[in-house]
């Protein structure tokens, strides 16, 4: 279920809310060669699948980026921000790849929404705790604290 803000006061009531989970994305080989090819990272064990099926994962594995850069679309599932004038994603605080994402298998995106701070130029600044699970898998793909500015 998608929560939707209206405006920067809706945004600041936002804080401390455990905006749940997203839907399942299956992360294709397809998409792992074309993200490959996008950025120049054509390492065996995310583009062959015959030499990677002899390495230590079994199969070919996502890139750690790739999977970092899926929170963009799941995200979009679970928060809508509306009545603001501008949103920008200000960065990352930290991220970590507990565990590899094998090719084919699902992930979804939990969310929680740790603080809302105030900015000048009449904005919010959100700190968000993201953590990108893998169906079947007791340990996260990714964990990350993002930083997003709204403003009005």
């Amino acid at each position: 279920m998608t929560t939707t803000a209206h405006g920067l006061a809706e945004i600041r009531a936002l804080a401390g809310t455990d905006l749940g989970r997203s839907g399942w994305l299956e992360v294709t080989q397809e998409r792992v060669n074309t993200f490959a090819d996008a950025t120049g990272d054509h390492q065996w064990i995310h583009v062959d699948p015959e030499r990677a099926a002899q390495g230590p994962f079994g199969g070919t594995i996502a890139h750690g980026y790739l999977t970092l850069s899926l929170v963009i679309p799941l995200f979009n599932e679970l928060l809508d921000i509306r009545g603001v004038r501008m949103s920008i994603n200000y960065g990352l605080e930290k991220v970590r790849f507990p565990s590899p994402v094998r090719t084919g298998a699902k992930v979804r995106l939990a969310a929680v929404v740790v603080a809302v701070e105030d900015v000048a130029g009449d904005g919010v600044q959100m700190l968000l705790d993201f953590t990108v699970e893998v169906d079947g898998s007791a340990k996260p793909a990714c964990v990350a604290r993002a930083v997003y500015r709204h403003y009005a």
